[in-house]
This record gives structure tokens, sequence and C-alpha cells, in this order.
């Protein structure tokens, strides 16, 4: 039994011939496409084409010949079958010579037909399964290039990403500012099968509402005042690659409903125009904020929400994954000696040791910073004392425990009382600490 995902597109210009094998093929259960013309069968090919051509040479217009080329263009490893008449064995074998997988003869008995279309469908899930496996190694390297750190929250995104690259489901991305979710989304598109596509980011908090529609959707000649050409919007320019839609809380509510039209029927129709265009780029969404909670305030659409959270990956911040500091800090400051031409500095352990209690609240974008003033010299009083100063163990002491009360803290919404209870302590325990360190809380 063959692949259930695989399947064959057979073409033959004679009505009884494509009837009598595509009942041969289905109860055999191998799921089969018919085709009158080699040109409507070339439109359904691409790259990774899941499944294997059956063709008989002899056809109008474009013949099996030139299909076979054709398809050796797309993909050399593409099954291709030609089925010749008595004549055309000696163009059949040179077509072997040239690419393709089998020839049949007419007329052929049911099972020989059928023992040359499961050895080909074989071969192609073989292939297809290789180049997966490729993928994926390809694609652990794109995640890890994107996604660096060796903490669990860190693990857990990688492992999303690694889940969901491969797949065409639209993602939602929740995190902070400057927490790297725009590498979140290149993790995806770089470590999935769409990464020879484009890659097409945009902010939608920084275009102005009156050129939002224009700029996603694109727009006609005539269109509107000033529109003298037609212009392909961002959402048809991805193609088959990815659309990143970062700050998507930003989106004008009217627009909303467009998007929310396009992901439901993935088709859109530029501005001024009717014609509608396939769009087949998969969606990524990003923000910072609950997307529901702005949603019951009436500040975005309920369904776009709902349309866009099938899936969602939780990016965590910077403080919640302390230990990725040091290789994130280590990485940046090369890179930015490579930017700026300078040597690489070497990095004190004493200023390790002050990056990793740090609060961040610029996230990862922030620690970049860092690293580019600590290449150039300019890192200032926070950074260049660090360097020559080591923290004494009391301070040390100190800074550690001002940091993880800050943590309980914030989650238990500023009360003391459930920050005692998530750090193990007794509440006056705590109110001492925190009078003794400058915090302040609610009872």
């Amino acid at each position: 039994m063959p692949p259930p995902d695989l399947q064959v597109l057979f073409i033959d210009d004679e009505e009884m011939i494509r009837r009598t094998c595509r009942q041969t093929l289905e109860l055999a259960g191998i799921k089969v496409r018919t085709f009158a013309g080699a040109e409507a069968a070339l439109a359904e090919l691409g790259p990774d084409f899941p499944g294997i051509i059956v063709t008989d040479v002899r056809l109008p217009e474009m013949d099996g010949m030139e299909l076979l080329a054709r398809c050796r263009t797309l993909d050399p490893e593409l099954p291709v079958v030609l089925i010749t008449g008595h004549g055309d064995v000696a163009m059949a074998v040179r077509a072997i010579r040239e690419g393709a997988w089998d020839f049949i003869e007419k007329p052929f008995l049911n099972d020989h037909f059928l023992a040359v279309v499961q050895r080909a469908l074989a071969k192609r899930a073989l292939v297809r399964e290789n180049r997966r496996l490729r993928r994926a190694l390809d694609g652990e390297g794109s995640i890890a290039r994107y996604l660096l750190g060796q903490s669990t929250g860190i693990g857990r995104v990688r492992d999303a990403v690694a889940n969901l690259a491969d797949t065409d489901v639209d993602v939602l991305i929740l995190g902070e500012t400057g927490a790297g979710k725009e590498q979140v989304a290149r993790a995806l598109h770089e470590g999935g099968n769409r990464a020879a596509r484009p890659f097409v980011a945009i902010n939608c908090g920084a275009i102005p509402d009156s050129m939002f529609e224009s700029e996603m959707f694109g727009h006609e000649a005539g269109a509107f005042t000033g529109a003298n050409k037609r212009r392909i919007g961002k959402i048809e320019h991805a193609g088959a690659g990815t659309l990143f839609l970062d700050e998507v809380e930003s989106m004008p509510l009217a627009l909303q409903v467009k998007l929310l039209r396009v992901l439901q029927d993935r088709t859109l129709e530029r501005l001024g125009g009717n014609a509608a265009v396939p769009v087949r780029c998969r969606v990524v969404a990003a923000t910072k904020v609950d997307l529901k909670q702005l949603a019951d305030a009436g500040r975005f659409r309920l369904d776009l929400y709902y349309r866009l959270n099938v899936v969602t990956v939780p990016l965590p911040p910077l403080r919640e994954r302390r230990d990725d500091i040091p290789q994130l800090f280590e990485h940046f400051v090369l890179q930015a000696a490579g930017r700026y031409q300078r040597s690489v500095p070497d990095v004190p352990p004493a200023l390790v040791r002050q990056l990793m209690l740090r609060d961040w609240p610029g996230n990862v974008r922030e620690l970049r910073n860092a690293a580019d003033r600590f290449v150039l010299g300019m890192g200032g009083p926070d950074l260049t004392e660090a360097s020559t100063a080591p923290l004494s163990l009391p301070d040390l002491l100190d800074q550690v425990e001002r940091q993880l009360i800050q943590e309980a803290l914030r989650g238990s919404g500023g009360q003391v009382t459930g920050a005692a209870t998530a750090l193990g302590v007794a509440r006056k325990t705590l109110y001492d600490k925190m009078k003794r360190l400058g915090l302040a809380g609610d009872g």
C-alpha cells in the first residue's frame, strides 16, 4: 500500500483509457487525478510534489517528452512514467536515458501497470522522507541560530518552532517588547520548507492608516489619486513564503476585517480591483499585549483574535531566562566587533554577574545595545565599573534577593502575601527584607 499522502497524476487524451486506469489505481487504494493534457497537469506541480506523473507520450500540444523535460527542471527526482505505443519504444528508451523513471508499452496488463506505479510511488516516498530529514537537520541549525540559549524557557520555544516549522498553520507569538518575536518568526520560516521563499516583515504600528490598505493588499492603476500603476501589496509579495505581522494589535480596526477575510478565504482583492488573488503565504503575527483583553475592550476584533490564535507561542522575557544572558551577550559582542571592525574585548566574570542580575525591561534588544556599547568602549558606569570592581558577597546576595522578590511580586500582582507564598517565606520575613532592600508592595 503506497503512503496515503501520495498521489498519481495520470495524463492521456483518450477518455476511456483515463477512466480505466483511474479505476485500476483507485481499487488498489491509490489516489489519482486524471488530465486530458499535459499543461493542466503541469500547473499542479511544485518542487516537492507529493506523488508521481504517469503520462502518454503522444498528447496534443505539449507531449510527454516535453512534460518530462519540464518536470526534470522543476524537480529532477520526480518520477515520470511514460506510456508508449508499439512504435514509440525507441523514444521511450531515450527518455529513460534522459531521466524518465520507467515506461509502459501499450497494451499493458493491469498488474504490470500497478507494479510500475507502486515502485515509483515508493521511490517518491523515500525521496521526500530523505528531504524531510535533511530539512529537519538544517532546520534545527536554523532554529538554534535564531533562538540562542540553554534555558528551559527558550528550549520550549525551540521545541514549538521545530514542531510547527514545516506546517502551514498560522502562528501568534506573544512576548514583551524586545524579547525577540521576529527571531521566532524567522526561525519558523528558516527552519521549515518555506526557507527559500520570501520572508516579508511588516510593523503594523509603523504604517500610517491612510497607506495601510494599499501597503498590505496592493492596488490597481487608477484606484486613487496618484495610483499611476498597479502595485503588489506585501501579502501578495510574500508569495508562498512567510508574512510576519509585528505589533498586530496596532492594525486599524477597519482593516482587520479585510485581513480576517484573507485568512479565512486565502484570497485577496487589490484596492480598486475585482479579481481574486490567491494567498499562499503563512501568516505569523506577533503582539506584546493580551489580544483577548484588547478584544473584550472593543479595541481588537474578537473574530480576528480567534482566527490568529490557532497556535500561540509564548516567548519568555529575558529576566525569566537569565541562564542565557552570558551566551547571548558574548554572541552580541562578537557581532558588534565584526560590525564596527573592532577587536573582540574580553568579558570579565564580574560583568557577566552584573548582567545576569539586571531586570532588562528592554529584554534581548536592550542586552544587544549593551553589547554594542561595550565593544565601542562606551558602556557607561554600569558596565565599566562592573568590569573593574567585583561585587562583594553581601552586595551580590542583596542583588539576588532583590531580583527574586521583584519577580515574585510581579507574579502576584504586587501582593506581598502571594509573593511570600511563592518564595516559601513568612510574610513578616518578606516585609523585613523588602524594607531593607527599599522595595514596596501591597498587603
